[in-house]
């Protein structure tokens, strides 16, 4: 080894808790810098405040704990000049926590006090006479799932799922197996806090997951903090899989004042994946109004931008701030929407896992399926069996499988003759009176303005009709190309840059 090497190695003294972030795992650690840039939502007043408390209902390693207590550390100094007396104030009677798991119980106390057990030798908190401190882990089996059919009445997790052996890991978190989350602590908490688990398995296909998320943020509203600041996926911008009920409250919320989005979740958490992108807010009990918004990329933070969550018309919230305007002027013209060519999802009934015969047979049915296309027996087609013989555009129902932008957003469209049916891999457009038309649609579908309007309704992977609900009608006796639209909705020049900066061409 070099000697510069050997002096970068001895100068290398990374936070553990940066390193437990970056480490591949069912449940996403917060690094430090971004636990930071949450908490410095809060007013700076917070920190000189001996009386405030603050409540992590979900700590995993203890990163938000251990960053508040740094900032209540310097802001007390004049209040508690003595650092002895100090540190033992916040930690005894400022800053509380509820572990997710047991290990991560010990990571948090290791974080917080220096030591698994608070009221051990090493603990900087010398006042403490029990070993769990203020960070709080109860056994499953305190606090077990409670079965009513197929999902536990707390939580919502499948039965299927987690009704199994105790030497599995059951993740019946805490915090939301009591309909009394005030009784933890008894007190009142002036900030919650935190980056709460995203989703539990359903038991679906391929291991299907269920979100979870908007649970912890619901149960801690119960709590009525005087601020409330959570990481969470963004995909309940546009609801979906259990999230429409969140989706209208948050949005008819006047009480969250900001929200910082990334649309890539590796800009926000390096090396993760989370489809639909992650954002954290803030939600202020006493100060109603518009929200500031701001969208971060792998280029910076864009500008922030105070706006209503729910624009006039739009039942989801719109991430971009320059998307809002572009919005309103292909709106102007109150033309109808293209959700209604759009199908539900399995069009002819046929589920994913469906497979026709590869051969072809005699008086068959082409199906494109997700291995290709096969041949199907018209009998075995049950539902919209007179779209069998239409002219037709198939789309995948599944869009880009990237978060990264640009990127193409949907799937190709093609030309489905007569003759042809799919399964639930795609969704159907149409039928059409010809294969003219259905290739001007496919013109359409391929435009970066039809797709753009897609993007601000698509909250992940998957494409439903829903999603299509901005895009409006036109006459497909016609192509279409960009620039007439862009001509046809007075779409500038600068707003063209910011679609094209989204999404990809599609050839």
């Amino acid at each position: 080894m070099s000697v510069n090497n050997q002096i970068a190695v001895k100068n290398y003294n990374p936070d553990v808790l940066s390193c437990l972030a970056n480490l591949s795992n069912d449940e996403v650690f917060t690094p430090p810098s971004l636990a930071n840039r949450v908490l410095d939502q809060l007013p700076t007043d917070l920190w000189s405040n001996p009386d405030a408390k603050f409540l992590d209902p979900f700590t995993k390693t203890g990163v938000f704990l251990r960053e508040i207590t740094k900032r209540l550390n310097e802001g007390l100094k004049q209040k508690i000049p003595d650092q002895y007396e100090r540190i033992n104030h916040i930690l005894l009677y400022q800053v509380y926590g509820i572990a997710t798991t047991e290990l991560t119980s010990l990571i948090s106390r290791r974080s917080l006090y220096c030591s698994k057990n608070a009221s051990g030798k090493y603990s900087i908190c010398g006042k403490f006479d029990n070993d769990a401190g203020n960070i709080k882990y109860d056994e499953p089996s305190l606090h077990p799932h409670v079965w009513d059919g197929k999902q536990c009445v707390y939580c919502g997790a499948s039965k299927e799922q987690y009704d199994r052996s105790s030497d599995l890991e059951s993740y019946t978190y805490e915090f939301l197996h009591t309909y009394t989350p005030e009784s933890f602590f008894n007190m009142q908490f002036d900030v919650i806090v935190g980056n709460p688990p995203y989703q539990m398995s359903d038991g679906g296909y391929r291991v299907s997951a269920s979100p979870i998320y908007q649970r912890f943020v619901e149960q801690a509203e119960k709590l009525n903090p005087r601020y409330l600041t959570m990481i969470i996926p963004s995909r309940w911008f546009a609801g979906g899989k259990g999230l429409d009920q969140f989706r209208d409250d948050m949005l008819h919320d006047r009480r969250i004042r900001e929200i910082h989005d990334y649309p890539n979740a590796m800009d926000c958490f390096p090396g993760v994946q989370i489809k639909g992108g992650v954002c954290y807010f803030l939600w202020d009990r006493d100060n109603k109004g518009d929200c500031k918004v701001q969208t971060i990329t792998s280029s910076g933070a864009g500008r922030e931008v105070e706006r209503p969550l729910l624009e006039e018309g739009s039942d989801v919230f719109i991430r971009w701030n320059e998307a809002v305007q572009i919005l309103k002027k292909v709106r102007l013209l109150k033309e109808p929407t293209f959700e209604s060519q759009v199908s539900a999802r399995k069009p002819f009934g046929l589920p994913t896992t469906f497979h026709g015969k590869k051969s072809r047979i005699d008086n068959g049915i082409k199906l494109y399926e997700n291995k290709g296309t096969s041949w199907i027996e018209s009998s075995l087609i049950r539902s919209n069996r007179s779209w069998i013989k239409s002219n037709k555009v198939f789309v995948p129902e599944a869009g880009s499988g990237s978060d990264a932008f640009p990127h193409p957003i949907i799937g190709k469209p093609f030309f489905g003759a007569p003759n042809t049916v799919s399964t639930e891999t795609y969704l159907l457009v149409g039928p059409y009176a010809s294969q003219e038309e259905c290739e001007n649609v496919i013109s359409y579908m391929k435009t970066r303005l039809f797709r753009f309007l897609v993007l601000l309704r698509k909250p992940s992977q998957h494409a439903t009709s829903k999603v299509y609900g901005f895009v409006p009608m036109q006459d497909f006796s016609v192509r279409w190309s960009d620039e007439e639209l862009y001509k046809k909705y007075g779409i500038s020049s600068s707003e063209e840059r910011f679609i094209e900066s989204l999404i990809k061409p599609m050839d």
